[in-house]
């Protein structure tokens, strides 16, 4: 079902320290991101994003620490709803702005780890996508 690790996500209340830090020090490069209703950057090494940044006021409290989420590029989202579904996990269902549309599915694994799985845009959900979508615990 995984393919293969797609990008780490963490939030910052010091967005332009953080892209200095990742660009500057490190040498990644900011590259394309969807119109997100939340400013942020996606740094990329050659063609792939592997770390996106999220801005935030305030970090989160209780704090999750500076790791946010892990993501991994995957197939197969209906069979992986009902795997989800079977197995008694609870996620949400979204779809990115703009253009691309991929389909994103949240849950977190038995640890309190948000892991997101990214789907291509033009795999099929079930009918009922939108029903089954359920907020984790």
């Amino acid at each position: 079902m995984l393919e293969r690790m797609d990008h780490f996500t963490i939030v910052s209340d010091a967005l332009e320290a953080t892209q200095r830090f990742y660009v500057d020090l490190l040498g990644l490069r900011e590259g394309p991101r969807p119109d997100f209703p939340v400013p942020g950057y996606w740094f990329y090494i050659g063609d792939q994003a592997v770390l996106h940044v999220v801005s935030t006021r305030n970090m989160p409290n209780p704090r999750r620490g500076v790791l946010d989420h892990m993501a991994f590029r995957a197939h197969g989202l209906a069979t992986t709803l009902d795997r989800l579904d079977a197995a008694g996990i609870r996620y949400r269902i979204f779809r990115t702005p703009g253009t691309t549309r991929t389909w994103q599915v949240f849950f977190d694994d038995p640890n309190g780890v948000e892991l997101e799985l990214d789907f291509d845009p033009a795999e099929v959900p079930p009918s009922d996508w939108k029903t089954r979508s359920q907020p984790p615990h």
